[in-house]
């Protein structure tokens, strides 16, 4: 299996837990927190929109939770 094939598999899984779980759920939280910050920052920078900045925070969040 390849690191592609296990990084999607943790990512499906991981979305999975987080639809059934909600704020149970420990990577929640985390990825609506960085969701918050890019749309801060999408709101105060010029070149991003706020719904820009809102999915490029929570996608990073997101990231960080599954890559390890």
């Amino acid at each position: 299996m390849s690191s592609n094939d296990d990084l999607a598999t943790r990512a499906k899984t991981e979305i999975s837990g987080m639809a059934r779980q909600g704020m149970d759920h420990p990577s929640t939280k985390p990825v609506l927190v960085g969701a918050g910050i890019g749309a801060v920052a999408g709101a105060l920078l010029p070149v991003v929109s706020l719904p820009a900045g809102l999915l490029i925070g929570a996608g990073i969040a997101f990231w960080q939770r599954i890559k390890n």
